[in-house]
């Protein structure tokens, strides 16, 4: 952590080498996240870059008092969120499994990767189906690991938001991966 704060201090006075040091730190998990609600490897790394840009255009205004990661990782899913808006065009990963594997799965036995990969890649193919927002509200929780009040301070909106837009990824996702479950 103060390897974070030194490279704040460092680029608020003008040393670039503090946003290196910050891009080396954070970059991979940001455009994981991006990845994960866009579904696009080359929109992800664009939308980190720009916001690593903003960043250090307006670094003067951050707060060093407060954590910066969850500070960059909002910025990445509201950036990612309004890319998706824009286009309104997301790519599958249906075409890249290496990738989905190399993001979703770690070290482990090949019974357990093949049991992984699979899951994976159907767990994978559910998010595809869903909204930009409510693939954000999926990562921001299980990926990013936020408590609902968390989610509910950063992205400044009602607490009873937040449960309802959970509900409905996660009712959405059953849907779609368990289709015969939901006709009953």
């Amino acid at each position: 952590m103060d390897e974070t704060k030194t490279a704040i201090r460092r680029l608020k006075a003008g040393d670039l080498g503090g946003l290196q040091t910050l891009v080396e730190q954070h970059q991979v998990r940001a455009v994981r996240t991006a990845f994960l609600i866009l579904q696009d490897e080359a929109a992800a790394q664009d939308v980190v870059q720009d916001v690593f840009l903003k960043l250090y255009r307006n670094i003067r205004h951050f707060d060093e008092a407060r954590p910066f990661e969850p500070y960059l990782l909002k910025s990445v899913v509201h950036a990612a969120l309004n890319l998706a808006r824009r286009d309104r065009k997301l790519t599958s990963l249906e075409g890249n499994p290496a990738l989905a594997e190399q993001l979703l799965t770690g070290d482990a036995s090949p019974e357990s990767l093949a049991e992984a990969r699979a899951r994976a890649d159907e767990i994978l193919s559910a998010l595809a189906q869903l909204s930009p927002r409510q693939r954000a509200t999926i990562v921001q929780r299980y990926y990013l690991e936020m408590g609902e009040k968390e989610m509910s301070e950063r992205l400044d909106v009602a607490p009873g938001t937040v449960k309802w837009l959970l509900n409905a990824a996660r009712a959405r996702l059953r849907n779609i991966l368990n289709p015969e479950r939901s006709s009953q």
